[in-house]
């Protein structure tokens, strides 16, 4: 509806002002990229902290990564349960541990000892979400987990209108400082109704984000299995340094064929080498937006014209 739509691209607009006034400033790009996400992360229109959808046993499993293209440093998160900020946790598992991946019940743990902010997992629970839920559930012949909050809430989501998108809208940020350096960060609930544990691409370095000096920074949403088989992110970056291609090139190769090729289906934001940002997705719309340095400046939802960069 159109009130679905001003909100998406009020909370995007919203998005590049947070990034844009870091940057502008001096910030570096990791800090851009995290109090970015973190915004996002706590917009219950997104499908990454507060909105996340929920797993089959009615519980919530966050994911997230981030990377540093000066380093090639590091860190990710998977299956966490209470914590606030994956997004600040993957920051946290790169700089304060030896790791790059930490995942399930040791993640929270060691995001709590880093003093993140815990919350009960009810923080991230939208009625939108449940619903969401119930109806995959529905379809598979599954009985439901007892509502979280015990009945239907109204939220302020309640007005709105949205698609059946029970597993887009995860969250991703790329962004270049003024030294050059470029980080990418990424994060999501994954998809409605997972089980098993399930982990998608957007924790895994090479495949959900990717970052490198020089080169490309890259976050994708999307079905992560098939973002996962084809190392998408890394893809992009290779195609860039190896072959000489433009980022909207390398993009629209891996994204049109190759994920296409592969039935797959999602998106990319991407920064090339000199910090022009590029986008590729091969679903009716992506919410995508970006802000440059020059004051150009761009927001959009649906259908984009290859080359617009």
């Amino acid at each position: 509806s159109p009130e679905t739509e001003a909100a998406y691209e009020a909370a995007l607009a919203h998005a590049l002002d947070t990034g844009s006034e870091i940057l502008a400033s001096g910030g570096a790009a990791i800090d851009a990229v995290e109090a970015v996400i973190m915004g996002l992360e706590d917009n219950p229109l997104f499908n990454a902290g507060r909105g996340a959808v929920l797993t089959e046993t009615g519980e919530f499993s966050l994911d997230s990564s981030i990377m540093a293209g000066d380093t090639l440093n590091a860190g990710a998160v998977a299956g966490l349960s209470n914590i606030r900020h994956p997004i600040s946790a993957a920051r946290a598992a790169m700089e304060n541990s030896p790791h790059v991946m930490l995942a399930g019940e040791g993640a929270d743990q060691f995001a709590a000892e880093q003093g993140l902010e815990v919350v009960d997992p009810t923080y991230f629970f939208t009625e939108r979400r449940w619903d969401s839920l119930i109806r995959v559930l529905e379809r598979r012949g599954v009985e439901a987990p007892a509502h979280p909050l015990g009945a239907a809430q109204e939220d302020e989501l309640s007005m709105l209108s949205f698609p059946d998108d029970r597993k887009f809208g995860t969250v991703g940020v790329v962004a270049m400082d003024q030294t050059g350096t470029i980080v990418a960060g990424t994060s999501t609930g994954g998809t409605t109704a997972k089980r098993w544990g399930r982990v998608g691409d957007s924790p895994v370095i090479g495949a959900g984000t990717y970052a490198a000096n020089g080169v490309c920074g890259v976050s994708a949403t999307g079905t992560g299995e098939y973002f996962i088989r084809l190392a998408i992110a890394y893809a992009i970056c290779a195609r860039i340094e190896l072959l000489g291609e433009t980022a909207s090139e390398a993009a629209d190769h891996v994204i049109h064929t190759q994920l296409t090729g592969l039935e797959g289906d999602g998106g990319v934001i991407v920064l090339g080498p000199d910090g022009t940002p590029t986008w590729s997705f091969n679903t009716e719309g992506m919410y995508r937006a970006y802000a440059t340095s020059e004051g150009r400046r761009e927001i959009e939802i649906y259908e984009y014209n290859e080359g617009a960069f």
